[in-house]
């Protein structure tokens, strides 16, 4: 294990060097990739020089022991260095786990309205804003791509981009199903009602990650509805664009331009594509190694917010807390870590046996 620390911190100085050389600050995507490469690397390295001075220290209170004077402030820091040691060690092993390469990227968020009609779509607004508030804590930024509205309030289906570093990492876990119990405003008996929408959590794509050849796509322009004073109608504006070879179909017309819009189309279009694929990569490691501790599977279903017990559980992992209003206002920073840390212990014990 030691070796191959000792291996990253030599690429570590590299990486740090090359940041430094002119020729690749020059050249900004080679300069973001390794930037990329050196915060991946920073806390690898950092807890292994730590763990080296620890084991140093152990090594000169280990001598003190045989000296009388010193023999009892000796084991007291003998007994702390120890459990640092521990917990270096503990930290260096999550730290060699293979890094998901889509970790710091930003996201496409997709909520689509399922199974309950107008509560469902009333419940994919709360999502939405439950997201969104979560965003702001994190200082993301969150620009609506695509909405479509339901009549009495919320979305049949809303996409959004997500902006900033490492939000693929805490949203990822995010992908699934999730299901409201509550009561209706229009239930006039008072029942409880149970509505779901389902949630997509993509990396958003980059031109290195995924290649779309011009002739593979069907651009349609045609004029905004809904929403939008006298511009509406009057100008295409309204993007529709087709991947021929895949069928997948983005339209976008948030924005008054057509230019922007179509922008905000290739975006999506290019994250589901990517998508897509790792979604078949996960599909294959699964049935290679039966690893699928929570498949992040769109279908299935994740979490239950329950109304009138104030209560959100989250099925995979066991977790239930009652304190829903703090959690819909976009407090769930404690769900995402217990998520993180599940899934980390998960690809521990697989890596353990695989070894």
């Amino acid at each position: 294990m030691f070796d191959k620390i000792e291996e990253l911190e030599r690429r570590y100085q590299e990486v740090e060097a090359l940041l430094s050389d002119p020729e690749v600050i020059s050249n900004q995507p080679e300069f973001r990739k390794l930037s990329r490469e050196h915060a991946d690397l920073s806390q690898l390295v950092a807890a292994y020089r730590r763990w080296r001075k620890v084991m140093e220290e152990i090594g000169e209170n280990r001598e003190l022991l045989s000296d009388a004077d010193m023999k009892e402030m000796a084991e007291e820091e003998l007994k702390s260095l120890e459990a640092e040691k521990e917990q270096l060690e503990a930290d260096i092993q999550l730290l060699l786990l293979p890094k998901d390469p889509n970790d710091n990227k930003s996201v496409i968020l997709e909520i689509r309205a399922g199974t309950g009609g107008d509560e469902s779509a009333l419940f994919a607004g709360d999502l939405f804003r439950m997201y969104s508030r979560f965003a702001e804590t994190n200082r993301w930024k969150v620009e609506t791509v695509s909405a479509s509205e339901s009549e009495r309030g919320g979305f049949k289906e809303v996409i959004a981009s997500v902006e900033g570093e490492g939000v693929f990492a805490k949203l990822k876990y995010e992908s699934g199903t999730h299901r409201v119990q509550r009561v209706p405003e229009t239930e006039a008996q008072g029942r409880i009602h149970t509505s779901a929408c389902t949630v997509a959590i993509m990396p958003e794509a980059e031109d290195v990650d995924i290649d779309i050849r011009p002739d593979d796509l069907k651009i349609d322009v045609y004029r905004s509805s809904g929403a939008g004073g006298q511009h509406v109608n009057t100008t295409d504006s309204a993007v529709r664009i087709t991947h021929l070879p895949t069928g997948t179909v983005v339209a976008c017309q948030e924005e008054r331009s057509q230019i922007k819009n179509r922008a905000k189309a290739m975006k999506v279009l290019k994250s589901r594509i990517l998508d897509h694929m790792l979604q078949d990569q996960n599909d294959k490691l699964a049935a290679e190694r039966k690893q699928q501790v929570g498949s992040g599977d769109r279908s299935e279903r994740i979490r239950t917010y329950n109304f009138p017990q104030g209560r959100m559980t989250d099925h995979r992992i066991g977790l239930t807390l009652y304190r829903l209003d703090s959690i819909m206002a976009g407090d769930i920073a404690e769900i995402a870590d217990a998520l993180r840390a599940h899934y980390q212990m998960e690809a521990l014990k697989a890596q353990s046996e695989g070894n």
